[in-house]
């Protein structure tokens, strides 16, 4: 890169902290209310080959592109690919609490979990900020929900169960004027991308790095860094549709090198109008129909341990004496357990292996916090500490070693 390139860069990127607020404004309604899944990645489609020849833009032009597009209708195809570096955990099967499954649910909590890993292959339609779609297809069966006005469906036809939660009058009210509902984790290539993109500040270089062709569009490629090492995160790339502004690919790569955590994209895009029908529903016959009684809970969010403003690291806020230690793509979480360390297995009833399992998922460390465990993927890693301290972060085992060791 010329120095000239260099030094617009630099700028573009101070001036993303300034327009982060603005940005928010592009994401297209395609999260389910209700939606809440761990970290999980979309398989781009086969680019043509060649790159498009696009007019040249700015990182700043490209951002307030995204800002400025008003597209709230669309349907598509999209893959779902997660690799987070996580153990298998079919071994734990049998540690694992009996029981028949006759409770089993359709509930989001229960089911969107297993987007957290492997292939997956989805359909979703939107149609302004009161109507949504996201379909799981499986080999014999399809998991779908389905937001319409104030009722929200949820249909396993592999089990014939459907979950239903209605929003209150209130919940339609606060959520007026918003494009998205609130939908717990981000499922969409907008959603991933302004989680990233609202938080942009000056640890962060932001650019265009060239063009691209997804699902037959034409795309710009916005490339973000961090400026700081010490990150598992090494780029966020986000393919931006040249027509509409609409994100239609993102992929997180992670520093360490190897094929990408997160690669959001469509497979087949239409910015047409869904039909009406897509987004009605009517439970099967015979079907079992659970009502929300609002004691569900959310699932966990382990996405906002991330930087970009992902930001609570997950459950700190119950946690004694939590703060955030750095920040940027460095932060680290710090939590206080209350002298609670790392946890044992039952020792009756295979609890020995249980423990040996659980030995053997993480990296003994030490230093002057005195000794703990690293447990690592490839993106998120944790320190606890015999002693009850949890540091976490997307940042390596040193760096976590390091923030422990410097602690008070």
């Amino acid at each position: 890169m010329a120095p000239n390139d260099s030094a617009q860069a630099t700028d573009e990127a101070r001036d993303l902290g300034a327009g982060r607020r603005k940005a928010a404004r592009y994401l297209v309604p395609v999260g389910v209310a209700g939606v809440a899944a761990a970290t999980i990645g979309l398989v781009p489609a086969l680019a043509a080959s060649g790159d498009p020849s696009l007019p040249k833009i700015s990182a700043q032009q490209l951002i307030e592109k995204m800002a400025a597009s008003d597209t709230q209708q669309l349907s598509g195809t999209m893959k779902i690919t997660t690799d987070l570096g996580l153990p298998g955990l079919g071994s734990l099967g049998s540690f694992a609490p009996k029981g028949g499954g006759s409770d089993k649910s359709a509930s989001p909590d229960a089911k969107l979990t297993e987007l957290a890993s492997g292939t997956h292959t989805l359909r979703v339609a939107a149609d302004g900020q009161d109507r949504q779609k996201v379909s799981i297809l499986e080999d014999a069966a399809e998991y779908s929900l389905i937001h319409n006005g104030n009722d929200v469906w949820a249909y396993d036809s592999g089990s014939n169960q459907v979950f239903h939660s209605k929003k209150s009058a209130a919940d339609a009210a606060e959520g007026h004027g918003k494009k998205t509902p609130d939908a717990g984790m981000p499922t969409t290539p907008k959603a991933l991308a302004d989680e990233f993109l609202k938080n942009v500040d000056p640890t962060t270089a932001v650019s265009v790095d060239g063009t691209s062709q997804v699902a037959g569009r034409d795309a710009y490629q916005l490339l973000i860094k961090p400026k700081q090492s010490g990150s598992t995160i090494g780029s966020v790339r986000i393919a931006v549709d040249a027509k509409t502004g609409v994100p239609l690919k993102f992929t997180l790569s992670p520093s360490a090198g190897g094929k990408a955590v997160v690669d959001a994209g469509f497979t087949k895009v239409d910015f047409s109008k869904p039909s009406a029908d897509t987004f009605k529903f009517s439970p099967p016959k015979g079907a079992k129909v659970t009502e929300d009684d609002g004691k569900q809970k959310q699932t966990s969010r382990p996405e906002q341990s991330l930087p970009g403003g992902l930001g609570n690291f997950g459950d700190a806020k119950n946690a004694k004496n939590t703060k955030v230690i750095g920040k940027g793509w460095t932060a680290i979480a710090e939590l206080d357990t209350g002298g609670k360390g790392m946890p044992k297995a039952d020792n009756t009833k295979g609890g020995g292996d249980a423990q040996k399992f659980l030995d053997s998922l993480g990296d003994k460390v030490s230093g002057k916090f005195g000794t703990g465990t690293v447990f690592k993927t490839r993106l998120v890693n944790a320190l606890i500490t015999d002693n009850g301290k949890v540091y976490v972060g997307a940042v390596t085992k040193d760096a976590l070693v390091d923030a422990a060791n410097s602690a008070k």
